[in-house]
């Protein structure tokens, strides 16, 4: 019989007459036949009044204790959930995440899950009752509760529907599913029925606030199906899998991050190590880190620009003022007033002028770009923070995400019976690491790339635009785009390209260079561009650390980067590229 797991959260389960349409729709699943476990939320905004109430009492509350308080929100909700199930005359047992057996290490309010126990939910569920799981929560090896942190539920979710082997992990919430972009601020976003793990995983990155990044990667890792449904109508929803229609478009799925703040390091020596240690000092007081550029170096020194919250910029400035001035650098222009405007597509990897499209789009609205960076599956873009709707709006036009839905209503992924996972593999998944541990999937080397660099570019509007569309129309080819903050007058701009492309690709940049202004093109006909993959890389966010620490210990240096939610890539000297392949594989061999 197939097991599926149905989440409920916060505001699928606010009131009662919430509670009794949820447990319905159990019943009814569990009416064709399937075995349900349902992970189930705070009601409403019940962990807010906890959270004031305790703040009320201590400004700075312990995080054994608020675990021990924020935990009591999903009792609540769970013991309703099976009076409600019982009402609708079914079988119904609520459990803690304790009593289930989810285990996790011991970082208070947002713990990791190392383990979970499936014999008592598969005992309940072979007696026929309805499991009632209490999301956001488990229990530590010294049996105090713990609490996931941000999009816990989700995850307590999609990690039961690893370890049971479900059909597929149903995801309720007050939204239909999974949009183009959030509908809230553009209403012509559409409905995508299907979306691929990866274009997920960097929507979610992106503040696309219908899952969090954790559980799609429970979801890649284990190959859980999930479904993010309506938990106010029975419309199909959207399903996210492995494989997807989406990989036929461009671009599917759009994001804008508001509330980012811009940092620019000037002048730091252009030698291994530099990198580390901006960034450890950040890593170590647990910043999230979303963009980082580095571009080619000038006169032996480099400028690196990045970006993170924006409420957070002012405790970066002060980890990083003292390295810098070591280095010999500077802090150059740092702003709040700045937003990333992000399109995801797993089909942009294979189809030319993509960016170029996305760039056009910008410059027709006169809209300037502080910063790009490129993954093979996103493109990024740093505008002011008035400009950032108009931005989005104009680039999902663009490529007509409106219309997405039409395109591929004939392919509505339908869930499959997929086999249980033995207790053999369940061990395997359980042991060493834990569940939520990082996998790396590939560390890869291509040494037949060639970069092109525009330095001290007018830094107006419609300059990518220009750029990109005269290589475009040449027939070249783009790989890794970056473009760093240099001034408020000028930017630099680099890209890789296949090495057979080289001579006609600096022939056209030449030409281009010359009407644009550009004061100074280098170029490096051999680069090695080095790329770590995997899954878990936002949730673990000391993997751009760890490979910036291994490559200064091989005294190897960083000429660029750029970094996405599932990759993170470095280029470097040609000649350096099979060390620091063997010295990032060393350096990742337990993952």
């Amino acid at each position: 019989m197939s097991i599926i797991v149905q989440k409920f959260g916060g505001t699928s389960v606010a009131d009662s007459e919430k509670i009794l349409a949820a447990a319905r729709k159990a019943v009814r699943a569990h009416q064709q036949g399937h075995q349900v476990v349902m992970v189930v939320s705070a009601m409403g905004k019940n962990t807010d009044t906890l959270i004031e109430l305790a703040q009320e009492i201590n400004e700075h509350p312990p995080a054994r204790e608020m675990d021990m308080l924020l935990s009591t929100g999903e009792q609540v909700s769970v013991a309703l959930m099976a009076m409600a199930v019982n009402s609708l005359g079914y079988s119904a047992v609520s459990l803690t995440g304790a009593q289930i057996g989810i285990r996790t290490d011991s970082s208070h309010t947002k713990a990791r899950i190392r383990s979970i126990s499936t014999e008592r939910m598969r005992k309940l569920l072979d007696e026929g009752n309805i499991v009632i799981a209490a999301g956001f929560q488990g229990i530590d090896e010294d049996y105090n509760i713990t609490t996931l942190g941000r999009g816990g539920s989700d995850t307590t979710a999609v990690a039961l529907a690893a370890v049971l082997g479900a059909t597929a992990c149903e995801i309720y919430t007050d939204v239909d599913g999974v949009y183009t972009t959030d509908p809230r601020i553009l209403p012509e976003a559409c409905l995508v029925p299907t979306v691929s793990y990866d274009e997920m995983l960097e929507l979610a990155s992106l503040g696309a606030g219908v899952m969090h990044s954790r559980s799609i990667e429970f979801g890649k890792k284990f190959h859980v199906p999930i479904c993010v449904r309506s938990s106010f109508s029975d419309n199909p929803g959207s399903y996210i899998i492995e494989n997807s229609p989406t990989e036929l478009l461009p671009v599917s799925g759009m994001a804008m991050t508001k509330d980012e703040a811009l940092v620019t390091v000037m002048d730091v020596p252009d030698q291994p190590g530099t990198i580390l240690k901006i960034f450890e000092p950040i890593s170590d007081k647990k910043i999230t880190v979303d963009m980082i550029v580095q571009n080619v170096a000038a006169n032996g020194k480099a400028n690196i620009s990045f970006t993170v919250p924006r409420h957070e910029l002012a405790d970066v400035i002060s980890v990083i003022q003292s390295p810098i001035e070591m280095l010999g650098g500077r802090i150059g222009r740092t702003s709040e007033e700045v937003s990333k405007v992000s399109a995801v597509g797993v089909g942009m990897a294979n189809q030319k002028g993509v960016a170029r499209r996305m760039f056009q789009a910008l410059a027709e609205s006169n809209i300037n770009l502080q910063i790009i960076t490129t993954s093979e599956i996103k493109i990024s873009v740093l505008v002011d923070r008035p400009a950032a709707l108009d931005a989005l709006r104009k680039v999902h036009a663009e490529f007509e995400l409106e219309l997405i839905a039409e395109k591929f209503s004939s392919n509505h992924y339908q869930p499959v019976d997929k086999p249980k996972i033995s207790p053999i593999e369940v061990v395997q998944l359980l042991e060493g690491k834990g569940m939520e541990g990082l996998t790396i999937d590939d560390i890869t080397l291509d040494d037949n790339q060639s970069r092109i660099t525009f330095g001290k570019i007018p830094n107006r509007p419609g300059i990518a635009a220009a750029l990109f569309d005269g290589l475009s129309s040449a027939g070249v080819f783009i790989d890794m785009i970056v473009q760093s903050y240099f001034s408020e007058e000028s930017a630099d701009i680099s890209f890789s390209i296949p090495r057979d492309q080289f001579e006609a690709a600096l022939q056209v940049s030449q030409e281009l260079g010359h009407s644009l202004g550009c004061q100074a093109i280098e170029s490096k006909q051999k680069i090695a561009k080095l790329s770590v993959s995997g899954i878990g890389l936002r949730s673990h966010t000391a993997v751009g650390i760890e490979m910036f620490r291994a490559l200064a210990a091989a005294e190897i240096n960083v000429d660029m980067i750029n970094t996405s939610e599932v990759r993170v890539n470095v280029v470097v000297e040609a000649s350096q590229g099979k060390s620091a392949l063997e010295c990032l594989r060393e350096a990742f061999k337990n993952y």
